[in-house]
């Protein structure tokens, strides 16, 4: 929030990344950024993998996006990388409109 506050909307992706760096750091939020996921079909490794935005406290995958507006695929991608992952949580932050939209998306594959 408080990124989207002080920058707005208007600036592409990678000015939201970089915004939000300085806050996980400044506040001692533990995160990957960029962090690579793994694909895993039939027991083996893809080679294709996916990277999400951010990882937080290694269970929460933090997805962001500037855009007019979130579609579902946006959601259904989060969501794919919890399958993957299995991290507990997944978070999804539009930076793209005059108010900041997110989406919390439970995994519910999650296994502990």
């Amino acid at each position: 929030m408080e990124v989207h506050k002080e920058l707005g909307c208007g600036f592409l992706e990678p000015v939201y990344q970089e915004a939000l760096e300085i806050v996980f750091k400044k506040n001692g939020i533990p995160y990957q950024r960029e962090k690579e996921l793994r694909i895993m079909f039939c027991g083996e490794p893809l080679k294709k993998t996916y990277n999400a935005d951010f990882v937080c406290y290694d269970k929460i995958i933090l997805e962001l996006k500037a855009l007019n507006m979130l579609l579902s695929d946006h959601e259904a991608q989060v969501i794919n990388y919890l399958k993957m992952s299995n991290f507990m949580l997944g978070i999804l932050v539009n930076f793209g409109t005059t108010s900041l939209e997110y989406k919390r998306i439970p995994n519910k594959y999650y296994k502990e």
